[in-house]
């Protein structure tokens, strides 16, 4: 009876209570929404809701492995993530002009998922050696390299949406680990410059038959209907002009949870996935809204604040990325459903229906908790 208890115990105390509390208002106001994006309690609001059980099973046993199993077994799970990706390219299954699935027989798993994970471990295990050392060049090429692997592999699928995001976590994880901030600006002014040069061309490069090159003609017709989603508003606009008109005719009170005419007279394409945020915005209107970037704002805080306090390198650089990667989750999936992003295909965190992203998000904050919780021998009483 006492070893049970003191498992119990146990059991209570792994968790962040900030963090969890938190995550069960994101997880029961997400449920909320899917209900009225689906109208009922359909087959999508009973899987949602199982999804998020098994994601709370999943976030619960990565708090309790030990964090130095997890970072001794870090590069062999990048490995592996990296051999899945390989087998997509190879012997992948093809859906609406993308292969990103793969066959394993006994399930069939999208791996880049994985690399949202994977990718932020390695470079964290990675940089640990180097604890408070000054970042070289060759470290800084040894940790690009093993970026742009599964960033290249993801790209080729083709994905892009998962493959900025990667990338972006991955990015996170150099800067956090010593990056010099004076190198990301001629970054910036490339972006600025690139993004001016497309804003000043628009008429040529959105062209009919005009070849981007480094883009998919789909995803050019993405960054073109961005900058005039009228251009074919029954077709490739309609999803960005739909979601607009959902968020703005919520005004300021909303109109009422179950009450919106965009969602339930089925304007909004893909209301319960990539634009669940319009369904909220228009029942719940701007104050709905900033309640809800609060909560999101609530949750990367305490991200930061757990890699702030982390006992070690590799914590701390986890811990950042992830929270980093929540960030991006949020700005990349509201930035399209209000317009001023490309259309790219990133869920909402706890919103979107989906069971893959729930199980990711799952892991990475199992991933802060075991990073919270975790104190080095030397450091225990």
């Amino acid at each position: 009876m006492k070893r049970l208890m003191q498992w119990g115990l146990r059991a209570i105390t792994i968790f962040d209570w900030p963090l969890l509390c938190l995550l069960l208002l994101l997880g029961t106001l997400g449920l909320v929404v899917m209900h009225s994006a689906v109208g009922s309690t359909d087959w999508r609001f009973a899987d949602q809701s199982r999804h998020f059980v098994v994601a709370f099973f999943v976030m619960w046993i990565v708090a309790l492995v030990p964090l130095p199993w997890i970072m001794r077994v870090t590069p062999y799970v990048y490995a592996f993530s990296i051999v899945l990706l390989l087998g997509v390219e190879f012997h992948g299954e093809a859906s609406k002009g993308a292969k990103r699935w793969l066959d394993l027989g006994v399930a069939r798993i999208q791996p880049s998922e994985m690399l949202k994970i994977t990718v932020p471990l390695m470079l964290a295990w990675y940089f640990h050696h180097y604890q408070g050392a000054k970042m070289k060049l060759m470290d800084l090429l040894i940790a690009g390299v093993l970026l742009a692997i599964p960033f290249l592999l993801i790209v080729r699928q083709p994905d892009l949406g998962t493959a900025l995001l990667v990338f972006a976590v991955g990015f996170s994880v150099m800067y956090f680990a010593g990056l010099s901030f004076w190198l990301l600006i001629p970054v910036a002014v490339v972006i600025t410059v690139g993004l001016g040069l497309i804003l000043y061309y628009e008429d040529t490069l959105c062209a009919p038959g005009f070849d981007w090159v480094v883009l998919h003609e789909y995803q050019k017709g993405r960054v073109c209907t961005l900058l005039n989603p009228g251009m074919d508003p029954l077709g490739k606009g309609f999803h960005t002009i739909q979601s607009m008109i959902a968020v703005g005719s919520g005004g300021v009170y909303g109109k009422g949870y179950m009450m919106g005419t965009q969602t339930h007279l089925d304007f909004i394409p893909e209301r319960t996935t990539d634009f669940v945020f319009a369904v909220f915005a228009e029942e719940f209107g701007l104050y709905g809204g900033i309640m809800l970037l609060v909560l999101y704002a609530l949750v990367i805080i305490r991200g930061l604040s757990i890699a702030a306090h982390a006992n070690n390198t590799y914590g701390r650089l986890v811990a950042g990325s992830l929270a980093m990667m929540m960030f991006v989750y949020v700005f990349v999936n509201i930035g399209m459903v209000t317009g001023i992003l490309p259309v790219v295909g990133v869920p909402l965190p706890f919103m979107s229906y989906g069971g893959t992203a729930l199980l990711t998000l799952g892991v990475a904050c199992g991933l802060l908790m075991n990073i919270y919780r975790y104190k080095p021998p030397s450091l225990n009483p």
